[in-house]
């Protein structure tokens, strides 16, 4: 079991092209040491806010702060427990600041969690940011986008009529789950997934998977160190228009992140009342049920030594009835013991139905991966990336225009030759050509409006 230090990860995040702010908000949760690493592995979050005025950049930015303080303080019990537990505190906040002024009111944020630990990679999730694995030539889609779009296709999928034709006309954003707008929300957890080393997971907002396909996230990904392959998605956003915000984390497991199928196999408790160690507390009340029971059925045996010694036969009952009342009683106080007993058992033992309390070794919860692509690069795929940057680079100055262009053309003289990979790379460049004139720019303007003051 690995401290976690052998993981290399990268967290970028832009306002996009065409927002006024950044409305995404993202943290990552370090594994510092071994210890820290056993007892609640790395954590990465991405949210993506939704609300007026910078109501939905403080929704984000509360999920970002709040999910990784209430997940280390609870991880020690059980990982998926503390992510749920988590993502419902601080969905609860969100909401109670939404409630509290009337600008804020409604006020939102997705949020996607991924934890990487010694069991595999857990996700908790609500709206439509994403999580992806992408191992070898394959990109799995780990959550499933709470969006009206992904519903239908899924009742399509299902042999349901989901109304085809108004199907592909239903924009991709409009979502049917997130935090914050009301008091109760229902979270998905997903995993654990065992980790091969090498594998590699992208958490995002739809800033980036609407503009980028899963095919190229998964290609960039899989051929460039996690740095660079999340400079190079975010610069493609930016290619295609980001008309959203664009917050992305990549992470590449290493050998000490290699899922040990013996560590952990502990049962983890998945509600509160299982928590390891505490205990169920006592049930007194049918435990003194069933006490009183007892004695009863002691005191008011016929046949009991209490009866005769004390002679309370003939004190307590007719002596013509007293056999047959006393047997009466004994069986009354002796079904109320057997009541008592039995409840008493069954307050330890787990509620049948409903949620699974415990999640058992090797046992996995949600049903991902919900979709898998692909991702082996392809000429088709190369010349897709290219193409987009060739035709943005008419935005360019002649300089930056020629730069971008030079590399776009090697990039395709590399796919012809076969070399595949350093076409990748050559596109690569020609994307950070790209992005570094659209950062220059804005610098620029930022320079000009700071001036006019």
């Amino acid at each position: 079991m690995g401290s976690g230090k052998s993981l290399e990860y990268s967290d970028i995040t832009d306002i996009g092209r065409r927002r006024a702010n950044n409305q995404d908000a993202k943290a990552v949760l370090d594994a510092w040491s071994h210890d820290q690493y056993r007892r609640r592995g790395w954590v990465f979050l991405v949210a993506d806010g939704m609300g007026a005025h910078a109501a939905g950049e403080m929704a984000s930015a509360m999920a970002a702060e709040r999910i990784p303080l209430v997940y280390e303080k609870l991880a020690s019990r059980s990982p998926p427990l503390a992510l749920r537990s988590s993502i419902l505190q601080a969905n609860a906040e969100i909401h109670a600041r939404g409630e509290s002024a009337a600008d804020l009111k409604g006020m939102g944020t997705t949020c996607t969690v991924l934890v990487i630990g010694p069991r595999g990679a857990l996700v908790g999730h609500i709206g439509d940011s994403r999580a992806y694995r992408v191992r070898a030539n394959l990109i799995e889609q780990l959550s499933c986008d709470h969006s009206l779009a992904w519903e239908m296709e899924a009742a399509r999928n299902r042999g349901g009529d989901p109304l085809p034709d108004v199907a592909q006309n239903i924009p991709k954003n409009i979502i049917t789950r997130s935090m914050g707008p009301h008091g109760r929300v229902e979270v998905d957890l997903e995993g654990p997934f065992p980790i091969v080393e090498g594998d590699s997971y992208v958490v995002c907002s739809d800033g980036l998977s609407g503009q980028v396909a899963d095919e190229e996230i998964g290609a960039l990904v899989a051929e460039l160190p996690p740095a660079d392959a999340a400079a190079a998605l975010l610069g493609l956003a930016l290619v295609r228009g980001a008309p959203d915000n664009i917050t992305l984390i990549v992470a590449r497991a290493g050998r000490n992140e290699a899922t040990d199928p013996a560590a952990n196999a502990v049962p983890w408790p998945l509600t509160e009342d299982d928590d390891q160690g505490d205990g169920h507390p006592l049930p007194w009340k049918t435990l003194a049920i069933a006490a009183g029971g007892l004695l009863g059925a002691l005191v008011f045996n016929p046949l009991g030594d209490v009866m005769k010694e004390t002679g309370l036969v003939g004190r307590l009952l007719p002596p013509g009835l007293a056999v047959p009342i006393g047997w009466t009683l004994t069986a009354v106080m002796g079904l109320l013991f057997v009541a008592g007993l039995v409840a008493s058992i069954m307050a330890f033992l787990p509620a049948s139905g409903g949620e699974t309390r415990v999640l058992r070794a090797g046992a996995r919860l949600g049903k991902g991966p919900h979709r898998a692509f692909s991702c082996a690069l392809t000429p088709p795929l190369i010349e897709g990336i290219v193409t987009s940057v060739e035709t943005a680079a008419d935005g360019l100055s002649n300089g930056e225009r020629k730069r971008a262009l030079d590399r776009v053309a090697t990039a395709r003289q590399a796919a012809a030759s076969g070399d595949l990979p350093a076409a990748l790379g050559a596109a690569a460049d020609a994307i950070a050509v790209y992005r570094n004139s659209v950062v220059a720019a804005r610098h620029d303007d930022t320079i000009r409006s700071t001036d006019d003051i």
